[in-house]
């Protein structure tokens, strides 16, 4: 949910403003991969399916399992297989959940880190749950950039994402460009994206401390 939703003739000002508060080179150029030309609408009709196919497409790549029904009827990720019928941009969240969450995480519910938005049985994840505090907050940090760049890399309009999960709340304030700096730089220092901005098919091999 955004914050503080941004009128249309205003976004590219802050979106110039947002670029401009970041060093040059690789994570502006992260930046511009997701803003560049971008529109901040979600994917309709047509659109929306051929996304959802896409983000199917990226899953059976990472050899995950798919059940259907949607999330509201239990949890996204029940430690082996995720529920599939919800919109391309979630589906694209819980792959980078995936790919970020420690090994004997990733066979837990909801990857161990609580009831997500999407969650229906909010107790049987709040009982999962075993990281908590910052490393929670800030692997939910590094899952929302991580999937906004799966939807860069996908055609799908990561703007829109970017907008909701907050990225640009605050604009001008040192923290936020230090924050957004702070997370490309984790994604890349654990392989996840590369020097140019791309995601990466990558899994955590580490355990949490």
């Amino acid at each position: 949910m955004i914050l503080t939703p941004l009128a249309d003739d205003r976004l590219p000002s802050v979106l110039v403003r947002f670029a401009e508060s970041l060093p040059s080179g690789r994570v502006r150029t992260l930046f511009e991969r997701v803003t560049d030309g971008a529109k901040a609408g979600r994917a309709m009709a047509e659109t929306a399916v051929k996304n959802h196919a896409d983000a199917i497409d990226l899953i059976a790549n990472f050899s995950i399992r798919l059940k259907p029904g949607a999330p509201r009827l239990d949890v996204s990720w029940d430690g082996a297989a995720l529920r599939c019928e919800t919109e391309a941009y979630v589906l694209l969240h819980e792959v980078a959940h995936f790919q970020l969450a420690a090994p004997a995480r990733r066979v837990q519910v909801d990857f161990g880190l609580g009831p997500g938005p999407e969650t229906g049985d909010r107790a049987r994840a709040a009982q999962a749950q075993i990281l908590f505090g910052l490393a929670r907050e800030r692997e939910e940090a590094m899952a929302s950039l991580l999937g906004i760049l799966w939807e860069a890399e996908l055609g799908h309009p990561a703007l829109a994402s970017l907008l909701d999960q907050n990225w640009l709340e605050g604009v001008g304030r040192s923290g936020t460009a230090a924050h957004f700096i702070d997370i490309v730089t984790a994604l890349e220092a654990g392989g996840f994206v590369d020097r140019a901005g791309r995601p990466q098919m990558q899994l955590r091999q580490h355990a949490d401390a």
